[in-house]
């Protein structure tokens, strides 16, 4: 039974990771599938189908800040439970969870309230226009009904991953992708709701996945369990829990804000289909950072748990393997993207100015990809040891003070081809970005080691 408790600090670290993190990026998958699904179904509904994928990118913003709010608290927590687990500290972990739990719950209530009253002004700042934005409202009044369901899937599955537990961490989100693949023809087409009908699917297949990953929190198999004692907010606990989780924050809130200067810089410049474009450019780097956030997570238990039971070895061990093997992904999807362009935009429209549209602007926009693992591997590792200041820092300076200035800088040094200029700001952002994380992360790194490798600290 000891064993298996402390078997993150046990396993071969190779074994382990591939264990952990094949379940972990077959979720990332999956959850990417539950996102692009929709998609894909509106983008073909006969008529409207151009306008309405228009209208429901938009809605992306709102969307990832949803997901954001669930990745403060519980992103946050779940590397300390893990630390807690390899410092055999049972009480302070399960306090984690247990505070994380109420503060998803809060965050849930104040952002239902917000998105059914504000939705529409929301929309129209993030780019909509006449012609789209009923489409962004009709799914986003559907959608936020739905919010407590994504905060604590999302949010209470991070613990669930934390444990080791990655199988059941990729059932939670098994459970709703199929159910949404299932839902949103039927909605979709069936019940000829459009918009309407694919977020009444993604919400219903979310109460599915929440429901899955309550009854296993509260179950016996878990390690880590809900207790009514947990549930007494208190700053001690929670604090550092969204000290850690902000990086996590940042990286996808800011891609709210990054939407909204992309849209209003695309609808300035190249109009409906610049900003329909850009709806598939995003979908499309899904695929590059959901299955790399996927890696991260898979690491994540590994290097948390052995962080705290201070054994450097597998930390080190955990980490390279991590990079490579982020790296091979990064490589082969740029390769892809590069190669067949036009086969991810005809996943997504059939319209042929926008299909052609969106293969040029595709190779753009993903040009960098080919080393952007060195930057997730880094970011997910400084999360993992605890190092809020440092993952802070690498979040900020990619979005904040390289991407979002880009956008508007590029037009200006361009203007023979602005819209190409602003998607141009993804690949030199995300070049500069990756040199700065890897300078940052060979001194943090060694000094992180250096502090757990002091005589009598172990392994």
């Amino acid at each position: 039974m000891k064993q298996d408790k402390n078997f993150l600090g046990t396993e071969p670290v190779g074994k382990l990771l591939l264990r952990l993190a094949l379940p972990t990026v077959a979720a990332q998958i999956i959850n990417m599938l539950y996102n692009i699904v929709d998609r894909i179904y509106i983008g073909h509904i006969p008529n409207i189908g151009p306008d309405a994928l228009t209208g429901v990118g938009v809605c992306m913003p709102l969307i990832m800040i949803v997901s954001a709010f669930a990745a403060f608290s519980a992103y946050g927590g779940a590397p300390r439970a893990s630390i807690f687990l390899g410092q055999d500290n049972q009480r302070a972990a399960e306090k984690t969870l247990g505070n994380c739990f109420v503060l998803q719950i809060v965050i849930s209530v104040l952002l239902t309230i917000a998105l059914l009253l504000f939705n529409r002004d929301f929309l129209l700042a993030f780019g909509a226009s006449q012609d789209t934005i009923q489409y962004g409202v009709d799914y986003m009044n559907v959608y936020s009904l739905g919010t407590i369901f994504v905060q604590l899937t999302l949010g209470m599955n991070a613990f669930i991953t934390a444990q080791g537990f990655t199988r059941t961490g990729m059932l939670s989100v098994l459970i709703g992708a199929v159910a949404n693949i299932i839902l949103d023809p039927i909605f979709i087409f069936g019940f000829d709701m459009d918009v309407m009908g694919a977020a009444l699917a993604t919400i219903l297949s979310q109460a599915l996945s929440c429901a899955w990953v309550l009854i296993f929190l509260l179950g016996k198999r878990t390690r880590l369990r809900i207790r009514l004692g947990d549930l007494r907010l208190s700053p001690a606990v929670f604090l550092p829990c969204l000290a850690l989780g902000l990086s996590n924050f940042v990286m996808q809130a800011s891609e709210s804000v990054i939407s909204v200067c992309f849209n209003a810089s695309l609808l300035r410049y190249g109009g409906d289909t610049a900003v329909g474009a850009m709806t598939i450019l995003t979908s499309v780097m899904q695929f590059a950072m959901l299955p790399l956030q996927g890696l991260g997570q898979g690491a994540q238990p590994i290097i948390s748990f052995n962080y705290g039971a201070k054994n450097p070895g597998r930390v080190k061990s955990a980490f390279r393997l991590l990079l490579i093997a982020s790296l091979c992904y990064s490589c082969v999807l740029w390769a892809l993207v590069m190669l067949f362009p036009q086969l991810f935009a005809a996943m997504f429209t059939s319209e042929p100015e926008l299909l052609e549209f969106t293969q040029s602007a595709l190779r753009i926009y993903m040009a960098c990809l080919l080393i952007f693992g060195i930057q997730v591997a880094c970011q997910m590792t400084f999360i993992s040891l605890g190092n809020a200041k440092a993952s802070i820092l690498v979040a900020v300076m990619r979005k904040f003070v390289l991407l979002i200035p880009l956008i508007y800088l590029l037009p200006a040094l361009l203007p023979n081809d602005p819209t190409t200029a602003v998607y141009l700001a993804e690949p030199v952002a995300d070049f500069l970005a990756v040199l700065f994380t890897s300078i940052l992360f060979t001194f943090q790194f060694k000094k992180a080691m250096k502090s757990i490798s002091a005589p009598g600290a172990g392994g």
